[in-house]
């Protein structure tokens, strides 16, 4: 707990609550952005005039016009309408609107919390805006990269953006509950295998971009084998060798079904140990853990056997985030008398 100050505290907690949400949606919108093919409709950063969408016909034509210039209206959306345009502008538009919306959100409670009680606040909570603003920067770094000489952005960009979002989420969900009442408890599992646990889980996020910044999931579209074999048969097994082996998109699709793989594995291992501990305490959150892997798996390999419909690939995304923050929880329970 931040103070003695339960006030405080209550006020501390309402502002990360409003920051999780709108996180939360953020990744949602990002996740819609990128199915859509809606992220390099704006190809230009405007911080504060971007927040006033086009009001006028001329000014959707101007818009049209820049985004007629970059590679993916050439060689891909060359019989792109106006209204078509229309339609995914609006997606990154509301997207960067959000990520303006969440930097306000925790620039201004900021400030105010650290004028009204403690200057300690801002020691304690700057991180987060210095992490929003470090993810605005990306996301422009991630766009410009689909500007010139490609028609989709960087597949490792666009995986430092996500990754970045889910590092923000993890950190607010921290100081959440650390603001929380939760006592200290004790488990028989090393806290380092959970930690190790959470580690593939964020790999797991990476290469789950990797696979959506290649469009990996449209190639191998059976389960559980690639097509007729495990492995994939446009590739071999040297290719991991190879130092550009995450741009072939059979390699990342291949290793992106066999880490859920093991990471189930590795959650029925600690599933084992939760069951026999007495401190029932741990089976809720256990419990929350193995519900969301099992919906992941099942979503996984219907936006695979869907040929990668936007539905099951958003809720697959979405239930991402129900994974890493009931991990987190675990994780804290566990650890609680290292971070208080």
């Amino acid at each position: 707990m931040y103070s003695q100050n339960s006030h405080l505290n209550n006020q501390l907690k309402v502002w990360l609550l409003t920051l999780i949400v709108l996180i939360i949606l953020i990744i949602l919108v990002g996740g819609l952005t990128r199915l859509t093919d809606s992220g390099l409709s704006i190809t230009t950063w405007e911080l504060f005039l971007g927040i006033i969408p086009p009001l006028t016909n001329d000014k959707w034509i101007d818009y049209f016009e820049l985004y007629k210039t970059i590679p993916e209206f050439s060689e891909q959306n060359f019989n792109m309408t106006l209204n078509e345009f229309k339609v995914i502008f609006w997606w990154e538009w509301g997207h960067r609107l959000l990520g303006r919306l969440i930097g306000l959100s925790v620039l201004l409670p900021l400030i105010f919390f650290s004028i009204k009680y403690d200057l300690r606040i801002l020691k304690d909570y700057g991180l987060i805006f210095l992490l929003v603003c470090f993810q605005g920067f990306i996301g422009w770094y991630m766009v410009s990269s689909g500007l010139f000489d490609r028609i989709d952005v960087s597949h490792y960009r666009l995986s430092l953006h996500l990754v970045t979002a889910f590092i923000i989420l993890s950190v607010i969900f921290w100081k959440f509950l650390k603001l929380t009442k939760i006592q200290a408890q004790y488990i028989s599992i090393n806290t380092n295998l959970i930690k190790v646990f959470l580690f593939l889980l964020f790999l797991q996020l990476i290469i789950g971009a990797f696979v959506s910044g290649m469009d990996a999931g449209k190639i191998y579209n059976t389960w559980p084998l690639m097509g007729s074999s495990y492995f994939p048969d446009d590739s071999q097994f040297i290719e991991f060798l190879n130092v550009n082996v995450f741009d072939n998109p059979s390699i990342v699709q291949f290793i992106h079904r066999n880490l859920a793989y093991l990471i189930l594995g590795i959650y029925i291992y600690f599933l084992f140990y939760v069951v026999k501990d007495s401190n029932k305490i741990f089976r809720k959150p256990m419990l929350i853990i193995g519900i969301s892997l099992f919906l992941q798996v099942v979503l996984g390999i219907l936006t695979l056997l869907s040929g990668v419909k936007i539905f099951y690939a958003s809720l697959h995304q979405i239930n991402s985030i129900l994974i890493i923050l009931s991990t987190l929880y675990f994780l804290y329970l566990s650890n609680y008398r290292k971070v208080n």
